[in-house]
């Protein structure tokens, strides 16, 4: 059975940091690539960023300097690490692989 489990979620003010993790099943996660998105109120579902099995890397626009993701093929984990957090990076975010989708974590940043 696949499964995705995010975690790191929470309430962080403004230029703050959080560290979201995925827990994924052994099966799907060293061979493929991996996926952050985020969705926030009233928008859709965006892609935040992006790192293939063998550790390259994409990054949206809106993210890209501020947002670094990462992955731990030992321990079939994946990473987001979200500095300097602004409002707008609000959202419940979501880890993918090969389309299976975890629940996903919500990140609020506010004052």
């Amino acid at each position: 059975q696949v499964q995705l489990v995010e975690s790191g979620g929470g309430l962080v003010q403004p230029g703050g940091s959080l560290r979201l993790s995925c827990a994924a099943s052994r099966s799907i996660f060293r061979l493929n690539a991996m996926g952050w998105y985020r969705q926030a109120p009233g928008k859709q579902r965006e892609l935040v960023a992006t790192i293939t099995r063998n550790g390259s890397t994409n990054y949206a626009d809106s993210v890209k300097g501020r947002f670094t993701i990462s992955r731990d093929n030992a321990k079939n984990t994946g990473h987001l690490q979200m500095n300097s957090l602004k409002p707008e990076d609000t959202a419940v975010y979501y880890c993918m692989i090969l389309g299976y989708w975890g629940q996903g974590t919500r990140v609020t940043v506010s004052s």
